[in-house]
């Protein structure tokens, strides 16, 4: 099995982050659908963000960190997630050979694998024909900053390098970036602060200021550019 000490620190911070959970969850909800994989589960925020409502019909978290697993499985006892959640600690490769999935889900996620095109041909060979692989990932490699860094991003995307990823026998069927008014803040937060973390007060105004902006503005430029980009892939 293998495990994996998760080196950030900001998973409590963005557990406030209410208003972008709402506004991911709105996002991402048209894509997961039958038995969700979510890869790099953390402490569950996103679980508890995206499976109350989908029409998920089961739901396994996977991650690496132990102590992080651990936290997941005591809120999924406890029943923080609704029902048919499960989880397990370290990586798709540690999963029976003979699951298969209908939905791969990575989060904030892939920019923290190192050899990003194996791990999706590795989870593609696990997906139902006709199933998903859904990519939220940090935007633009020219908004690479000291928080990346300390948090132990390898990349940030655009959807041209997500596009070139797509795995043998996976169709794209969506692109966007989600965030705009959040890119621009990011910009000016590289510039100017040099932060390894973001405060819990950044964070909330973030969430509370710029994303409530962000979902007025997205639409207007059809989801050209943002902090985040989505690419999701289907399985022919």
């Amino acid at each position: 099995m293998i495990e994996l000490a998760y080196q950030g620190a900001e998973l409590e911070s963005f557990a406030h982050a209410q208003r972008w959970k709402a506004y991911l969850r709105k996002a991402l909800h048209p894509f997961l659908d039958g038995d969700i994989l979510e890869l790099g589960a953390g402490i569950g925020e996103t679980t508890r963000a995206l499976r109350p409502g989908s029409r998920a019909r089961r739901w396994t978290c996977v991650e690496p960190d132990p102590a992080m697993a651990e936290t997941v499985e005591a809120a999924a006892r406890a029943g923080a997630f609704g029902d048919s959640v499960s989880t397990r600690c370290g990586t798709q490769a540690d999963l029976p050979a003979g699951q298969h999935f209908d939905t791969a889900l990575y989060v904030d996620v892939l920019e923290h694998i190192e050899d990003d095109r194996g791990e999706l041909n590795g989870v593609a060979e696990r997906l139902r024909a006709g199933g998903r692989i859904v990519v939220l990932s940090p935007a633009y490699p020219f908004l690479y900053s000291e928080f990346d860094l300390a948090i132990g991003h390898f990349r940030r995307y655009t959807k041209a390098m997500l596009r070139r990823l797509a795995p043998p026998g996976m169709r794209l069927e969506a692109e966007f970036y989600l965030d705009g008014v959040g890119m621009l803040a990011s910009l000016a937060a590289k510039a100017l602060l040099r932060q390894a973390q973001p405060s819990l007060r950044q964070v909330l105004f973030w969430d509370r200021v710029l994303v409530p902006l962000s979902r007025l503005l997205d639409p207007l430029t059809r989801r050209r550019f943002g902090r985040s980009v989505v690419t999701v892939w289907q399985k022919a």
